[in-house]
């Protein structure tokens, strides 16, 4: 009888330590690259570039086994600059990654924020995608050259909307597109919008003439026929978008956003390896390079030295460019 009650207790204490693996969500990635109860913060709302880029990344790492079950979760506020405040807050903690990108950039200093992107722990750049005009599906404007002709006319009754703050991808970009075509940058009527997805209820709701943002955060809205693309920023067209490029119609512009993951500063360099590891695998997997062709992004995958000093160079980018147009 001893000898049974033994046999079950050693039995008990297996099954229970299986439990607790399994309510841990340990997996193989948990085994191998510590990252144990990681966090995905997107810096903006719902539906945005950056909340598209955190969700399909975790879908596809959690697929993988690259690592255990993800929270992602949006810290919504001054088109970034409250996230960074969060993650500046959190140094040390090596649980949390957060997707970013060129507007986040824009969004510290046009906020009066002390925050650089810089001063983050940097893991990886991931993509690059071009920017889009985009118009309501019944929009007047069948073309870019449209576009810009009554722009050039009026630039005041043009209202141009874009989901990222001042110094942002979709701020510079209708910046940059108006000294090209001879439209004064101070001029722009633009209005900021916390993402993507506040970006298209405003131009659905006709709140605006047209909207600024690139073509993968609103992809689905193109599909269904609710909204065209007058233009692409890119140098060759976009797989399907059915929109000429800039260059195509006789505007000479490229443009491109980026998007990429930091974690808070001063976390161990274990840590950080761990996460770069990660990233690396989900850069390597099919279902990654699927994402890129699906949402028309551009494969730019850099860590390490590389990608802080790319850090450091867009911070001075846009301090430079927000100091020209006199908002810094």
């Amino acid at each position: 009888m001893t000898t049974v009650i033994r046999n079950l207790r050693a039995l008990a204490v297996v099954v229970l330590a299986a439990i607790m693996l399994t309510a841990c969500g340990v997996t193989r990635g948990d085994e191998s690259e510590g990252l144990h109860r990681l966090r995905m913060m997107v810096p903006n709302s719902p539906g945005g570039g950056y909340d598209l880029t955190a969700r399909t990344a975790v879908k596809i790492m959690e697929d993988n086994d690259i690592t255990g079950r993800v929270e992602v979760f949006n810290v919504i506020g001054a088109g970034g600059t409250v996230a960074m405040a969060r993650l500046m807050n959190e140094r040390g903690n090596d649980d949390l990654m957060m997707t970013m990108g060129l507007g986040v950039v824009g969004a510290t200093y046009t906020n009066g924020s002390n925050i650089k992107a810089s001063d983050a722990t940097a893991l990886a750049k991931l993509i690059e995608d071009p920017g889009a005009i985009f118009v309501p599906a019944d929009s007047p404007f069948q073309t870019v050259q449209d576009f810009v002709t009554a722009w050039k006319a009026d630039p005041a009754k043009v209202t141009i909307g874009g989901g990222s703050s001042p110094g942002g991808p979709d701020h510079l970009f209708p910046m940059e597109l108006a000294e090209s075509v001879g439209v004064d940058p101070k001029a722009v009527n633009f209005v900021t919008y916390d993402g993507g997805g506040d970006l298209l209820t405003a131009l659905l709701g006709k709140k605006i003439t047209a909207g600024t943002s690139s073509p993968g955060e609103l992809i689905d809205q193109i599909a269904a026929g609710q909204l065209r693309v007058l233009a692409v920023s890119s140098e060759e067209r976009v797989e399907g978008v059915d929109a000429p490029t800039l260059k195509e119609s006789g505007i000479d512009l490229t443009f491109a956003n980026w998007r990429g993951v930091l974690a808070p500063p001063g976390i161990s360099d274990d840590a950080k390896q761990a996460m770069i590891r990660a990233l690396e695998e989900l850069h390597g997997t099919e279902e990654w390079k699927e994402a890129l062709v699906k949402n028309g992004w551009t494969d730019a995958f850099v860590t390490g030295a590389a990608f802080e000093q790319f850090l450091v160079d867009q911070d001075n980018r846009v301090s430079s460019t927000l100091t020209e147009l006199g908002l810094v």
